[in-house]
């Protein structure tokens, strides 16, 4: 069971809120704490204008690790000429290292659910998908049931709460890789056919789901969205980085005394969300901190007070990704991690496009050759080369981002690097066959 970490008394939580306050799926206690409030101030008061400009004003960007601002997306739709419009919650969380959608929508399925209804309302669509990873079992009986109970109380389903308005909101359990955390891909999976990604223009406010416009939103955006309808522009605007305003989820692993699940506003540093985790485990010291999940990228010691936020972590080579903190402690080759997360994103490319296909390849293979202690002299320059050509040429942004623990190694861990490569020696003890610092060798 994944713990949802304590933050300090006070702290506002959009996304989560007291999610140990009712039962998941008790509609009545939900509707007490608050829930759908915010779907009957839209029926009622502000109606589709006003509720999109309220998202737009909010400044909300989409939890789904690229920080698109959600009401651009929706001005899109509602602005397409095409009736028909559907409106995607992408739970599927493509990074299996990661839980954070899990524990939401466990946790707070209505929120999920109101979410999504009022995003529906406001972009013209009357009807809804929620795309859940098919191992998620839990989750999708929480979703399903929370579904069910809004259905009857008349808050989904045929004219919500009186509007003449109809939404149908279905669960979709999805199976796939890595790739269906990219939204073209996933919209693919949705129709039933091979998940690879589309190239933009056309994006899927245009032509997504069927061919019809289409916002696609993580579940954690959607979640977010009644809290910010029920409490205002300002008060949300007045949460963590105003640039990126709002609270984030974060998975916090690793060498980490309590490993688990933080809301915390953006803009909080490394340092505190670490802190929030109780710390790098005893007896060990703090090396790297991997930020992203799998493509994500390697910061040293110095840059722990960096804010966890879209824009600063993309200037230091790493990015929200999928949420997650992995802490390295001294006892981990940055080398050899660097070298098993390319290659995991070799593994994982679909194979539409040459550079991600062959150039993720190369990519891994030039790591493996740092951890054998085989490197070649142009090694280097070549990977430094072809990780820029990879990233130049993307289609998506898994071929532009899986390059990143490489590059982030080389930026940040040069000498560590230079070990391997110069002098055959791995100061972690890890990589084999090369050998451990301050043994002798036949070299």
């Amino acid at each position: 069971m994944t713990t949802i970490l304590a933050t300090p008394a006070g702290r506002p939580r959009p996304i989560l809120g007291d999610a140990a306050a009712t039962v998941p799926t008790d509609l009545d206690a939900a509707v007490a704490a608050g829930a759908f409030g915010a779907l009957r101030s839209v029926v009622g008061d502000l109606g589709p204008t006003g509720t999109v400009a309220t998202i737009a004003a909010s400044g909300l960007r989409g939890r789904g690790g690229a920080g698109y601002p959600a009401g651009t997306k929706w001005r899109a739709v509602t602005g397409a000429a095409d009736p028909v419009r559907y409106v995607v919650a992408n739970g599927y969380e493509a990074d299996p290292a990661q839980s954070t959608n899990r524990i939401l929508m466990e946790a707070r399925p209505f929120a999920v659910v109101e979410g999504i209804a009022i995003a529906a309302l406001a972009v013209g669509a009357r009807e809804a998908v929620i795309a859940v990873r098919a191992e998620y079992s839990d989750a999708v009986r929480a979703l399903e049931v929370a579904v069910f109970a809004a259905e009857e109380a008349g808050f989904l389903g045929t004219d919500v709460l009186g509007s003449g308005r109809d939404v149908a909101v279905t669960i979709r359990t999805v199976q796939g890789a890595y790739m269906l955390g990219e939204e073209t891909v996933l919209l693919a999976a949705l129709e039933g056919r091979r998940g690879q990604p589309e190239q933009r223009p056309p994006y899927p406010t245009e032509r997504g789901l069927f061919g019809h416009p289409t916002l696609v939103h993580n579940v954690a955006t959607l979640a977010t969205v009644p809290w910010i309808v029920r409490n205002g522009v300002d008060a949300f605007r007045a949460i963590g980085d105003p640039d990126a305003p709002g609270t984030v989820l974060v998975g916090v692993s690793g060498a980490v005394a309590s490993p688990g699940i933080a809301e915390v506003p953006t803009g909080t540093t490394l340092r505190e969300l670490i802190d929030l985790a109780g710390g790098v485990a005893a007896g060990r010291t703090f090396k790297a901190a991997l930020v992203g999940g799998p493509s994500g990228g390697f910061l040293p010691a110095e840059l722990l007070d960096t804010p966890y936020s879209f824009d600063a972590l993309r200037a230091t080579g790493a990015h929200v990704g999928s949420g997650g903190l992995m802490i390295a402690d001294d006892r981990a080759c940055i080398v050899d991690l660097a070298r098993l997360l390319v290659r995991y994103g070799a593994d994982e490319a679909c194979g539409k496009t040459i550079p991600c296909r062959i150039g993720l390849r190369r990519l891994a293979e030039i790591g493996q050759r740092y951890a054998d202690g085989t490197a070649r002299p142009t090694d280097p320059k070549l990977l430094a080369d072809l990780a820029d050509d990879c990233a130049a040429s993307a289609l998506c942004d898994h071929e532009r981002l899986a390059p990143s623990p490489l590059r982030t190694a080389m930026r940040y861990f040069g000498p560590e690097i230079d070990d391997h490569i110069l002098r055959g020696v791995c100061p972690a003890g890890v990589c084999s066959p090369i050998r451990v610092a301050g043994a002798t060798t036949g070299r």
